[in-house]
């Protein structure tokens, strides 16, 4: 059997019902390309008691682990909810295919905690991510969501590629926004939601430059039209 289990967005935010399939279970991968971890691999080993596999794109990808599912109990884990990345649904997908029985255990995501900024869920449009630039890839599509959101009154979220950082980030946004023509004004950082070393922010990019101590996982919000209500829950975020 295959198991997708939510890590949730702390250390020990998993579940019960999850925490005892992992005790129970003889092979526990660890998904490890879709989002920068607020903690170590190490520090999760021994919150849950358990030795962890790496499990990057090409393995997962690759569908090894419902060949393994069908020998035995297989779990894969995965930083926030289990669902909202598209390649962990194609497990899904595969693994039915292949009749094997699958469980998903959800959890927190990042989807609820940007709530936590005082901004209404349903007022956000379509959500994508900011990718890593190199010298030869340097794409900008990802403000077209901004536009699209913004021509229905609806915030954006957008979350941040592994390992790009947050001065980098400033750039490529800053860079895209010119090339858009869109004036973004200010905008909201959110740092590790759900953990101690949460941290939220709200100003406009050349502010957010003097901030050099953002660390991953870290996603942007660009709002859209206010609610009064909104407005006034963004005030504390906007502290001199």
């Amino acid at each position: 059997m295959l198991y997708i289990i939510g890590l949730g967005l702390n250390i020990d935010g998993i579940s019960n019902f999850g925490l005892d399939i992992v005790k129970r279970s003889k092979k526990i991968y660890l998904e490890n390309y879709t989002v920068d971890f607020p903690y170590s691999k190490g520090e999760l080993e021994n919150f849950l008691g358990k030795k962890l596999h790496d499990a990057d794109r090409d393995f997962v990808e690759g569908l090894t682990i419902i060949d393994e599912a069908k020998k035995k109990d297989v779990v894969l884990l995965v930083y926030g909810s289990p669902l909202t990345a598209t390649t962990h649904i194609t497990i899904i997908e595969e693994a039915k295919n292949s009749g094997i029985r699958t469980k998903i255990i959800y959890n927190a995501s990042i989807l609820d905690a940007i709530a936590e900024t005082g901004l209404q869920l349903y007022k956000f449009g379509k959500f994508t991510s900011i990718p890593k630039w190199t010298k030869s890839f340097r794409p900008i599509s990802f403000m077209e969501y901004v536009e699209q959101n913004r021509s229905i009154d609806a915030h954006t979220l957008l979350l941040v590629d592994i390992g790009l950082d947050f001065q980098d980030a400033l750039d490529e946004l800053d860079e895209a926004a010119k090339k858009h023509k869109l004036k973004l004004g200010k905008v909201l950082v959110c740092q590790s939601l759900g953990t101690k070393k949460r941290q939220i922010i709200f100003r406009k990019i050349e502010e957010l430059r003097a901030y050099k101590n953002v660390q991953s996982p870290y996603c942007f919000i660009i709002p859209s039209k206010l609610h009064f209500v909104e407005k006034d829950a963004l005030k504390k975020y906007d502290k001199r």
